[in-house]
């Protein structure tokens, strides 16, 4: 091997890291139109067995109208969802306007108290709640809330739009798609398409019934212990679930904070801490049996990963895409590893990475 073919080799290496670097950095730029594809990708999936349904069996013959009417389907269950907050934000509201600060301070430095003495601490400086809540950015928190409903306007109207033309045209679109491929790589390219539908599908499945066993078991624990709006608070705890890591973290805070206001007027030291206490231990008995049951039997039947490599995609997604990111990580790994599967059989570090599909 002489210099002018290492001096090539060297070349092309540098060659090839700046293409890398340049393709991530367009992908960090477009990440919000990635994130809309993705999720109109995941809406899609969902939406074409409704799509074929109404077809095949219902005998609707305008394809068009057939994916109005799922799209519509979709929009009256988002709508839906969203409206049961409603209730929620009020009744929550109601409670806030009861709260007695003075009081909250005598029973929080009571505590206090409590816990130093058991704890056989000298002095601990007392606790100033209404510093506390002078410290609190409220005018922040409600331009970021404006500034955040608005991005989400957009990204679910944008959602829509996109995920409408994919049940409309995704058979044209993909049938485009195959035809600027090779004709050698077309079986690949088929194959590639089914092993992900499948892999997909299950995945979803999992994760629904990842929710539901999660919203069940709050929902016992939060009827059994009197909270008000127990099904729209398990619900929103379970759903934040689908964010990896993050999810169950807020979920905690969030219930901790909807129990607490609802005793508010209660006693705190005899009703409203004990029972936020017992829903806790609700909570978390809800998530060791999601770690050790439903995560497990989810990603060993359909991503076929090892926890380690879900951390690291998760992780690096989250930084490149936000919390969105996160959510869409474990199913777009998915499809990466299948694709590479099928056109990198041969690869060492490919077989590897795909030993268990």
């Amino acid at each position: 091997m002489n210099s002018k073919m290492i001096a090539n080799g060297i070349i092309r290496a540098v060659v090839t890291l700046l293409l890398a670097a340049l393709l991530l950095y367009a992908l960090y730029l477009l990440k919000s139109l990635i994130i809309y594809i993705v999720i109109s990708l995941v809406i899609t999936l969902i939406g074409k067995p409704i799509v074929r349904f109404l077809y095949k069996k219902v005998r609707i013959r305008n394809r068009v109208i057939c994916v109005i009417i799922t799209m519509l389907l979709f929009l009256i269950i988002s709508l839906g969802v969203f409206s049961l907050f409603i209730p929620l934000l009020i009744a929550q509201s109601q409670s806030l306007s009861l709260l007695d600060i003075d009081q909250l301070k005598i029973n929080m430095e009571h505590l206090m108290q409590q816990i130093v003495d058991n704890l056989g601490i000298e002095k601990v400086p007392p606790l100033d709640v209404s510093k506390m809540l002078k410290a609190i950015d409220f005018p922040g928190i409600i331009n970021s809330t404006v500034g955040f409903i608005g991005s989400f306007g957009m990204g679910f109207f944008s959602v829509l739009f996109i995920s409408f033309f994919f049940l409309k045209d995704g058979s044209k679109m993909l049938q485009s798609i195959l035809a600027l491929i090779s004709r050698s790589h077309i079986e690949q390219s088929e194959a590639s398409i089914e092993k992900t539908n499948d892999l997909l599908s299950r995945y979803f499945v999992g994760i629904i019934l990842q929710i539901g066993i999660l919203f069940v078991i709050y929902t016992i624990v939060l009827l059994i212990f009197g909270v008000q709006n127990a099904f729209i608070i398990a619900f929103l705890c379970s759903l934040l679930n689908l964010i990896p890591y993050i999810g169950p973290v807020i979920g905690f805070g969030l219930m901790a904070f909807l129990t607490m206001t609802g005793f508010i007027g209660n006693d705190f030291s005899t009703v409203m801490l004990p029972k936020t206490i017992y829903v806790m231990i609700g909570f978390l008995i809800g998530q060791l049996i999601d770690n050790f049951f439903s995560q497990p039997l989810i990603f060993s039947n359909s991503v076929k990963s090892s926890p380690l490599e879900i951390f690291l995609v998760i992780i690096a997604s989250g930084t490149l895409f936000g919390i969105t990111g996160m959510v869409v990580a474990v199913p777009a790994y998915t499809v990466i590893k299948v694709v590479l599967k099928e056109f990198f059989d041969g690869n060492k570090f490919v077989n590897y990475l795909t030993k268990n599909m």
